[in-house]
């Protein structure tokens, strides 16, 4: 939920959506309409978007769209990296409580949504899109010598803070060199995200499959387990490598609204030329096109708080009561927060246990090995792509539509877990774990669309930014929840797999179906 953060851009069209520049006038192609910022700002943010469409898509655009993955990626591999790592270092450290591991992931995770989403509008996109990768970086290769369990979840909350912004800041800078009419490619980046978690278990099944402590192996010696450190050091240099093509083979400009609304309208003006120049355009835009937007008398507000409250102008209250103005308004937000809430808290609740289950269920069948686990873990991360793609198909048939694959796919992902508990050996658990998470991956490719489209387009930021809190925010409970519902019993289970059934009956009775409409 990482994208609710990006301000002063342009709407997200999907691709069936979306249409060419001449389709458009400046007011429909802005995701916050004239009259809702300062007028003078919001003028000169409608001539940069209107240049932008002139340039159109080019090199410079689709070489950003390249890099902009690697923060799609290490949004989902990091997250898979806790979960994996989950087991190994609970067995080698043996804590009191082991979800405090996860805990603290989550905790980053939200400290650097709130940083970097807020922090990109004051210093600068450009300085957080490459901190953001190499912090985390840097944090995931000192993880590896964590010498206690506390030492692992420092490590793991800060490699999660940069974590936290890669998607607030990248959506932001990704969309405001975009033209409308390729907008839709921030859909298409999911796929980064479902191969991150392929990469991820593709890696760890060789190296934590045969450098781990089996389950029942107490005491578990460092010297035994060094499957995770070695698996935490590699991503780390792939992360470290995504890092480098970023600050060294890209290179990026500051995005020319962020440097219009610092006062810096002739720097705003040269980088519209730079990436006309690189996608071997021209562009007729000047400066005086800019200043032409100032009153007489003008004086440009461009400090930090300024920017600051541009950037919360989208939770000012007025947007949040717009959203409850009518009875349907009303019920669509509230049930669409409630249904945000339910996944935040039951995904995690089992999905990052999701190895150690496995691990702890297979020692009951007699086949609990570390290298049926992890590779166990790969093959069920495979089945998360063809579900993405499947999303995308079925949210386009009659009859089905948003509702109806959202509403079918997360009651069977809770069906799924159900039924992950009448395993009576390990080959049962696997299949029900590859369906649970082909469905789950349907499930969240739905409804990372379908929300930004039931929300009117002057409200449209405060409504992903109301479903994303309510996400973060249950997500750091599912972790304090496991540690009081032992994991080695199928409470969790059972709690995640109420939670997406409940979420899935509460689709049902959203009021707007979005298929084949315009976003309002």
């Amino acid at each position: 939920m990482g994208s609710d953060k990006t301000t002063d851009v342009e709407d997200v069209t999907p691709p069936y959506q979306a249409g060419t520049s001449s389709d458009l006038s400046d007011d429909d192609a802005a995701i916050i309409p004239k009259g809702a910022l300062d007028p003078v700002y919001e003028a000169k943010a409608r001539v940069l978007n209107r240049a932008v469409r002139e340039i159109g898509m080019g090199w410079y655009q689709w070489q950003l769209f390249i890099v902009v993955g690697f923060g799609w990626a290490s949004d989902n591999l990091w997250p898979i990296v806790t979960s994996l790592v989950f087991t190994p270092i609970a067995n080698e450290f043996n804590p009191s409580r082991p979800p405090l591991f996860t805990l603290a992931q989550n905790i980053g995770l939200l400290a650097g949504a709130i940083f970097w989403g807020f922090g990109c509008d004051i210093f600068g996109r450009k300085w957080a899109f490459n901190l953001t990768l190499g912090l985390t970086a840097f944090w995931g290769l000192v993880a590896a010598s964590a010498p206690n369990f506390a030492a692992a979840g420092v490590f793991a909350a800060l490699w999660s803070f940069g974590v936290g912004g890669n998607l607030p800041v990248d959506s932001a800078i990704f969309l405001e060199f975009l033209p409308q009419s390729h907008q839709y490619l921030l859909t298409v980046l999911s796929i980064d995200w479902a191969v991150a978690q392929v990469i991820a278990n593709l890696i760890a099944w060789p190296l934590l499959g045969n450098l781990t402590c089996s389950q029942d192996e107490k005491p578990c010696p460092r010297a035994d387990n060094m499957g995770w450190r070695y698996f935490v050091i590699t991503m780390g240099g792939l992360t470290l490598l995504m890092f480098l093509a970023r600050f060294v083979l890209f290179s990026i400009f500051e995005s020319p609204k962020y440097l219009m609304g610092k006062g810096r309208d002739e720097d705003a003006v040269r980088v519209v030329h730079e990436v006309a120049r690189r996608n071997k355009k021209t562009t007729d835009l000047t400066v005086d096109e800019l200043r032409a937007c100032e009153p007489d008398g003008y004086v440009a507000q461009t400090t930090a708080s300024v920017a600051l409250r541009r950037h919360l102008e989208k939770l000012d209250a007025k947007h949040v009561r717009v959203l409850f103005s009518t009875p349907r308004l009303a019920l669509s937000t509230g049930l669409i927060m409630a249904i945000w809430a339910l996944i935040g808290l039951g995904y995690p609740l089992y999905n990052a246990f999701l190895p150690y289950i496995q691990a702890t269920r297979g020692a009951e069948f007699q086949d609990g090995s570390t290298y049926i686990t992890y590779r166990n873990s790969l093959i069920i991360s495979v089945l998360g792509v063809p579900g993405a793609l499947l999303g995308g198909f079925l949210v386009e048939l009659p009859r089905v539509g948003r509702k109806g694959t959202l509403s079918l796919f997360t009651v069977l992902t809770g069906v799924f877990l159900y039924c992950s508990t009448t395993a009576l050996n390990s080959t049962a658990l696997l299949g029900w774990n590859c369906a649970f998470n082909f469905c789950s991956n349907v499930m969240y490719a739905v409804l990372y669309g379908y929300t930004p489209e039931i929300f009117p387009t002057p409200q449209r930021g405060t409504g992903n930014a109301l479903a994303a809190t309510c996400n973060r925010i249950f997500g750091i409970m599912a972790p304090i929840i496991a540690m009081f519902a032992d994991l080695k019993t199928s409470a969790p289970v059972y709690t995640s797999g109420a939670l997406f059934i409940l979420a899935g009956l509460l689709v049902l009775i959203l009021p707007f179906e979005s298929r084949g409409k315009e976003a309002m």
